[in-house]
């Protein structure tokens, strides 16, 4: 997130909102002005959560990171969130729900991580974590311990192999988006204090 100066945000016209470049070491860079960043939080968009609450931070000047992080935590809206990772993975449904065992080990991990936050944020009403062990309080040691030997076949195989599955681990991402399935209606509706957004949007760029 980088900040512009005082004047452009005052102007007629609306100034470049996003940066793009590429370092020496091939690596794709991208940042948000400040601006368009507060209000991606107003919709608690669940893309810019997911970098904001990063546990790599690779530059942090100031109070700027934490006071955003706050006013995720105070502002989230859980049906935003909810909504968003529940339709991520109804296409992964459909090919569980076939009982086909082998599947791309990315394909899984996509659908069991998108799955999982959407139960999250069912279950806690709040923004779910980057670190993928985080959600193992959400089910039992067994499924725990799978997942842990998966991760370590998926670190020593390409993303786009296909691998057998564990038909547990299958059965647990089922039932976790039939839950979020069937109880989806009962996910709140928080709208984000206005007020709190505007003033620290103010405060950061006088």
């Amino acid at each position: 997130v980088y900040k512009r100066e005082l004047d452009s945000y005052l102007g007629l016209w609306d100034s470049k909102d996003t940066i793009q470049f590429m370092t020496e070491d091939d690596l794709d860079g991208s940042g948000w002005d400040l601006k368009k960043a507060t209000l991606l939080l107003t919709k608690s968009n669940a893309s810019f959560l997911g970098w904001l609450f990063s546990p790599i931070v690779y530059i942090n000047k100031g109070d700027t990171l934490e006071k955003m992080r706050n006013l995720a935590l105070n502002n989230f809206n859980p049906v935003s969130g909810f909504y968003h990772y529940h339709s991520m993975n109804k296409g992964f449904y459909e090919q569980l729900v076939l009982g086909k065992g082998e599947m791309n080990i990315k394909a899984f991990f996509y659908a069991a991580r998108t799955s999982l936050c959407a139960n999250w944020i069912l279950r806690y009403e709040s923004i779910p974590p980057v670190e993928f062990r985080k959600f193992y309080r959400l089910f039992g040691d067994e499924e725990a311990l799978l997942l842990d030997e998966l991760i370590e076949q998926k670190a020593a195989t390409r993303e786009s192999g296909t691998v057998k599955i564990d038909e547990r681990l299958m059965e647990l991402v089922k039932r976790i988006v039939v839950e979020n399935m069937e109880e989806k209606d009962s996910v709140a509706n928080r709208k984000g204090n206005a007020a709190e957004f505007n003033t620290f949007f103010l405060n950061e760029i006088r």
